[in-house]
C-alpha cells in the first residue's frame, strides 16, 4: 500500500553502485561476462545511473583490473549513465580513451582514511583532484565527488560536522556537479545526517547538489536516507542486493540494498522508475554466482 508522507520529493534518482563499490570487495574475481550481464540486467530493471567500474591501479583493487575489457563488453544504453571512479589524471586518460562521459573522484573527510586510501593527506588529495576535474570539465564530462567518513572514522572516532563541511565545500569548489556524502562505516543516525545537510546548505552547498551513500552496519541506512530526503536530497546511492562491505568496521553489512530502498520509496509513493521484481531477480542471479545469499531483506522476502 502506498501511503505518502509530507515533505518528501516526488521522485528519487537511485545511483546504483553495485558493479563498482559492491563487487570491488569480492575476493574471487567475477568474470567479465558476468559483470557485463549484471550491468545490463540493472539497466533492464530501470536503473538509469550505474557506476560500472574504477580506473584504479589493479594492484590496489584486483577485482577491477578488467575495467577496459568490461566497458568494451557493456552495450551502453543511451538512456543510462555509466560513471566510473577516477583517482588521478592517469585514470582520467583511461576514462577518456574508453568514451566515458561521467566520472567520480573519491576524497575523505579525515586525514587517517585519506592516507590509508589515497596515500596522501586531505590537502594533497585535493591538489591531486584539481587537474582531474579541470580537464574533465574541459572535455565536457560530468563530475561527481565523494566524501567518505562523513559521520565517523574507525581510527579518529566521531568526525566534526565542520570538518566535513570544510572538505566538502573545497571539493565542490574544484568544479564537481554533485557531491555524495559517504557514511563509510555506517555509524550515522538521522539527527546527524540532518545537521550535516543543513550545515552544508548554510555553507553554500544545497541539497539539490548532494547525494547520500549510507552503509548499514548498525541498521541505520534507511532511517538516514529518509532523513536526507526530508532535508531535500533527491539522489541516493545503493547497491543491488546489498553487495559490498566495509573492511574498517566489524560486522559491517555493506551498502544500502537497492531493493530495500525501492520497497520503502514505493510505499511512500516516491517514484524511482525501478522494477523491483526484476531488480530482485538480478540480485538473486548475482548472489548465485557469488555463492551466497543476498543480505537484502527485500530480496529474501520476495524469494519466499
Amino acid at each position: 500500500m502506498r501511503v505518502p508522507l509530507d515533505g518528501l520529493p516526488e521522485r528519487v534518482t537511485i545511483y546504483e553502485v553495485g558493479p563498482r563499490d559492491g563487487l570491488q570487495n569480492e575476493k574471487a574475481i567475477v568474470p567479465v561476462a558476468d559483470k557485463a550481464e549484471f550491468v545490463a540486467r540493472l539497466a533492464g530493471a530501470g536503473l538509469r545511473t550505474i557506476e560500472t567500474t574504477s580506473f584504479v591501479h589493479p594492484r590496489w583493487v584486483p577485482q577491477l583490473a578488467d575495467a577496459e575489457e568490461l566497458l568494451g563488453a557493456v552495450t551502453r544504453d543511451p538512456a543510462v549513465r555509466y560513471p566510473v571512479l577516477v583517482p588521478n589524471e592517469h585514470g582520467l586518460d583511461r576514462a577518456l580513451a574508453n568514451g566515458i562521459t561521467e566520472i567520480a573522484i573519491f576524497g575523505s573527510a579525515t586525514e587517517t582514511f585519506a592516507r590509508r586510501n589515497l596515500n596522501r593527506t586531505v590537502e594533497e588529495s585535493l591538489a591531486m583532484f584539481a587537474p582531474v576535474v579541470d580537464r574533465a570539465r574541459a572535455e565536457g564530462l560530468w563530475v561527481r565527488g565523494y566524501v567518505s567518513m562523513v559521520c565517523g572514522d574507525p581510527w579518529e572516532g566521531d568526525v566534526p560536522i565542520e570538518q566535513v563541511v570544510s572538505v566538502a565545500t573545497r571539493m565542490m569548489d574544484l568544479g564537481c556537479s554533485e557531491l555524495s556524502l559517504g557514511d563509510t562505516i555506517g555509524v550515522g543516525t538521522p539527527g546527524q545526517v540532518t545537521a550535516l545537510i543543513e550545515a552544508l546548505a548554510a555553507a553554500g552547498v544545497g541539497a539539490d547538489r548532494l547525494a547520500v551513500h549510507f552503509h548499514d552496519t548498525y541498521g541505520q541506512a534507511l532511517a538516514n536516507t529518509l532523513a536526507a530526503l526530508r532535508a531535500g536530497v533527491t539522489v541516493v546511492d545503493a547497491s543491488a542486493g546489498g553487495l559490498g562491505g566495509c573492511p574498517y568496521a566489524e560486522s559491517a553489512t555493506g551498502n544500502l540494498p537497492t531493493e530495500d530502498l525501492v520497497w520503502m520509496l514505493d510505499g511512500l509513493g516516491v517514484e524511482t522508475g525501478v522494477d523491483l521484481r526484476r531488480l530482485a531477480e538480478t540480485s538473486r542471479w548475482m548472489a548465485a554466482r557469488l555463492g551466497r545469499p543476498s543480505p537484502s531483506r527485500v530480496v529474501q522476502a520476495l524469494a519466499e
